[in-house]
């Protein structure tokens, strides 16, 4: 019913170098996909937010006649900001921050948008301009 160990029961130095080469191996063909993956995601994530703050924007324009200033920002999509009886938000549940755990930017009247707004994120740097998973996630 049991069994007892022998002397040749077991891995040797060999087939255990051999596994370790093999994972080894594996770690640098996959290990760049999946981290490139990730920042794509990120990328996907900052444009779906942006069309949800866009969509937020449209109705709030809708019930205020306007979009926010500037100066009032993307908080009145979320907080009543008590200078319009027309406000019927909140539009959106709160402001989240981007994937880089900074805060979306926000412009009207837009440079890029002129007879709209500007929304972005500077993405992974935080920095204008960039490419690749540097690149700036925009709404123009």
């Amino acid at each position: 019913m049991f069994r007892t160990l022998s002397k040749e029961d077991g891995f040797t130095l060999i087939e255990m170098i051999i596994v370790i080469v093999i994972i080894g191996f594996l770690a640098t063909m996959v290990g760049p996909n999946l981290f490139n993956r990730v920042s794509q995601a990120k990328q996907t994530s900052a444009y779906n937010q942006i069309d949800v703050f866009k969509l937020a924007l449209d109705n709030y324009r809708i019930d205020n006649g306007k979009y926010p200033t500037t100066t009032e920002g993307l908080k009145v999509l979320a907080e009543d900001p008590g200078s319009s009886d027309s406000w019927a938000g909140p539009y959106v549940d709160k402001i989240p921050l981007d994937p880089w755990g900074n805060e979306y930017n926000y412009r009207f009247p837009g440079k890029n948008n002129g007879h709209k707004y500007d929304l972005w994120s500077y993405g992974a740097d935080n920095k204008e301009g960039g490419t690749g998973e540097n690149e700036d996630i925009t709404n123009w």
